[in-house]
């Protein structure tokens, strides 16, 4: 875990994609911090926990869900003690993705029915050491469009073609932006020719708007960067 700005801590991402773990941020509070994502199984939750002790940061008391995927969610059953906040769309999701009879049998059920899901379903194989009193967790609290959480944290429905459901986390007097995969193509096993990063989505995070400017602007599969490396990367994309 890394100090990136104020009082933001970051547990990066796996830098082996195949291993689909996505970066999680830590706001500190001494009233007690919040998780933004959950990790993409309870050991990377109780990893992510153990690093959070050490750092000497305080408990965290909220977690927030940038969107429902697996890698964002499957380690919130190792959080049993936080208060859950999702957008409303995804909560309908994971109630459902709730009754699924997960395990390595489902998996490969699943996997033979569609081999589209082969990316994403072999890594949750590789994620879950044990699925003994795994549960998907739906939100405890759920939100529309926007949400302002103790401390001044912003939490904001974006949408996208990556999920439906997909959020930011704003912390301002940190100047952090939490992206989520917000601005990602759909996944693997939904995606058709010519999907790619939604450029106008990360154009309109950029734009000065009522969540501001940022110094810091951090997706979850990717290295922390600054707004003009942003700027970069759409003229990389762009081009």
């Amino acid at each position: 875990m890394r100090h990136l700005a104020g009082r933001v801590w970051w547990y990066p991402h796996d830098e082996d994609h195949d291993n689909v773990q996505g970066g999680v941020a830590v706001i500190a509070d001494e009233s007690g911090s919040v998780l933004v994502d959950a990790g993409n199984s309870p050991a990377a939750a109780r990893q992510i926990r153990a690093d959070i002790e050490a750092a000497g940061l305080p408990a965290p008391r909220r977690l927030v869900y940038t969107h429902h995927h697996w890698d964002h969610v499957w380690g919130a059953c190792a959080w049993p003690d936080v208060e859950v906040i999702g957008h409303r769309t995804g909560a309908r999701i994971l109630d459902a993705e709730a009754r699924r009879p997960w395990g390595h049998r489902y998996l490969r059920e699943e996997l033979a029915a569609n081999p589209l899901l082969g990316p994403s379903f072999r890594a949750r194989a590789r994620a879950m050491d044990s699925w003994n009193d795994f549960t998907i967790v739906p939100p405890h609290t759920e939100f529309d469009d926007a949400l302002t959480l103790p401390g001044g944290i912003v939490v904001r429905h974006v949408g996208g073609r990556h999920a439906e459901d997909s959020t930011v986390v704003a912390v301002p007097d940190s100047g952090v932006l939490l992206l989520g995969d917000c601005f990602y193509p759909p996944p693997y096993h939904l995606r058709k020719p010519g999907d790619t990063y939604d450029l106008e989505l990360i154009r309109s995070l950029l734009d000065e708007n009522d969540l501001g400017r940022f110094d810091w602007y951090v997706d979850s599969h990717s290295h922390p960067r600054t707004g003009s490396e942003v700027r970069q990367l759409l003229a990389s994309l762009s081009g």
